[in-house]
C-alpha cells in the first residue's frame, strides 16, 4: 500500500497513515483503509486495532485540492458516499479499533477517528469540523455521529463556528476517551490496546455488534442525506470561493449563492 503501513504485535495491528505532510484523506487513502481493514479482519493474529498518523498530525482533513478535480454534484455525493462506507464498516468491525491522536484530527480526520470504537487524545491536540470555513459540510458522517459524542448544541457550535476544541475539551465532552501528555499518548494506547486483545474475540465481536444497536434509524436517514447536501453544497459559488480561497490561504467572501 502507497499510504499505510502495519505491523502485528501481541495481537494488536498497528496502522500507521503516512502521507505527509498533514495525512489529508484522499479517496486513495480512504480506498485502501478499506481494503486494509478486509485483510485484517480474516487475520486470527489480529484482535485489535490501533490507527494512528506519522509525523506532526493524525490527519488534519480531507484532500480539499483533489476535490478540485471533482465536476459534478454526483461526483461529490458519490465521493461523500464511499467514505461513509468505509467508515461504517469501520464502526461496525469486529475487532475493536482505537485511534490514538496527536496534533490534529480535524475535518475528514475527525470523521474518520469518530468512526473508530474509542479516542485516546493528547491534551494540545485539535479536534474539529471546519468545512463551514470552505463553504462546505462534513461529507463522512459527520453530522450524524459528532452529537453523539458532544450533544446537539456543541456540535451546533463546533460546525456553525469551524473552531475546534483541545484534546483536553474533547475528553471533557465526551468525543475522546482520554487526554493525555504528549509523551504518554503512545505508551497508553499500546497499553489500553493489550489490554483489550486479551479478552475473547467472540465477545468482543459480540459487544461491537450490541453496541451498534443504539444507532437509531434516522441516523441513517441522516448519513445519506448528508452525502447528499455534501454534492449539493459543493457546486455552489459559495463552495468555489470557499475552496479558492483555501487554497490562496486568504479569508473567504461568501454571497448565500
Amino acid at each position: 500500500m502507497e499510504f499505510l503501513r502495519y505491523s502485528i504485535e501481541n495481537g494488536v495491528a498497528f496502522v500507521t497513515i503516512q502521507r505527509p505532510p498533514a495525512n489529508a484523506l484522499s479517496s486513495s487513502i480512504i480506498k485502501e483503509l478499506s481494503s486494509l481493514f478486509d485483510e485484517i479482519e480474516t487475520n486470527e493474529e489480529v484482535r485489535v486495532v490501533l490507527l494512528h498518523g506519522e509525523g506532526k498530525f493524525f490527519s488534519a482533513g480531507a484532500d480539499i485540492k483533489e476535490f478540485t478535480t471533482v465536476n459534478s454534484g454526483e461526483g461529490f455525493s458519490s465521493l461523500a458516499t464511499d467514505g461513509q462506507e468505509t467508515f461504517e464498516k469501520i464502526e461496525n468491525y469486529p475487532k475493536p479499533v482505537i485511534a490514538a491522536i496527536h496534533g490534529a484530527a480535524l475535518g475528514g480526520g475527525l470523521e474518520l477517528a469518530m468512526a473508530c470504537h474509542i479516542r485516546l487524545v493528547t491534551e494540545k491536540a485539535k479536534l474539529g469540523l471546519p468545512e463551514l470555513q470552505l463553504g462546505l459540510v462534513p461529507g463522512f458522517a459527520g453530522t450524524q455521529r459528532l452529537p453523539r459524542y458532544v450533544g446537539a448544541a456543541k456540535a451546533a457550535e463546533m460546525l456553525f463556528t469551524s473552531e475546534p476544541i483541545s484534546g483536553k475539551e474533547a475528553a471533557e465532552y465526551g468525543l475522546a476517551n482520554h487526554a493525555y501528555a504528549e509523551e504518554d499518548l503512545w505508551p497508553k494506547a499500546k497499553e489500553l490496546a493489550f489490554k483489550i486483545a486479551k479478552k475473547s474475540p467472540i465477545a468482543l465481536k459480540a459487544a461491537i455488534e450490541l453496541l451498534n444497536y443504539t444507532k437509531h434509524e434516522n441516523y441513517y436517514k441522516g448519513v445519506q442525506k448528508e452525502a447528499e447536501s455534501f454534492g449539493t453544497v459543493f457546486v455552489s459559488e459559495d463552495a468555489k470561493e470557499g475552496i479558492s480561497a483555501f487554497i490562496e490561504k486568504r479569508e473567504p467572501v461568501f454571497k448565500g449563492k
